[in-house]
């Protein structure tokens, strides 16, 4: 491991509060703080730092009821992201993910739960991060910086 990438992998266990919820789910997060130094990795790399951010790990009725009531959409979905950022490069923010549709899409997707879950996590954070995925180019790019992150947690951590 080079000298630089061990800085910043220290600076980022001493920097960022992520925490991590689980409503009405008994889904528990293994390898908690491997994941905190991955989601700061990633901000870091962007030049962005966390100041708060929250994965509530919930089901779809959970996340259901929420797409609705905040974004009047009634549809399942996997991922919802709130950005509470008051300040440019520093995040703060929610991200809900249905752990219910985690699994349904790995098995659509031929991957493992650990594998999509980490895309997902991934997703809601490069969001706040500024990127969007609306347009095929947007998805296009948000694919890479998903993949991208995959690499930094397998390669890295």
């Amino acid at each position: 491991m080079s000298s630089e990438f061990e800085d910043v992998l220290q600076s980022s266990q001493n920097n960022g509060r992520v925490y991590f919820f689980s409503e009405q789910t008994d889904f528990v997060l293994s390898k908690e703080a491997e994941a905190i130094k991955w989601v700061n990795l990633i901000a870091e790399q962007a030049n962005y730092k966390i100041n708060g951010l929250n994965y509530i790990f919930c089901n779809d009725a959970y996340l259901h009821q929420i797409n609705v009531e905040y974004l009047d959409h009634d549809t399942y979905t996997d991922i919802i992201t709130f950005d509470n950022s008051e300040e440019e490069q520093l995040i703060e923010g929610d991200i809900f993910i249905s752990i219910d549709r985690i699994r349904e899409n790995a098995a659509t997707y031929n991957a493992s739960f650990a594998v999509e879950l980490h895309r997902v996590m991934a997703h809601g954070l490069l969001h706040l991060l500024g990127f969007g995925d609306k347009t095929d180019d947007e998805k296009l790019i948000m694919r890479t910086q998903e993949d991208k992150a995959l690499t930094l947690w397998s390669t890295t951590l």
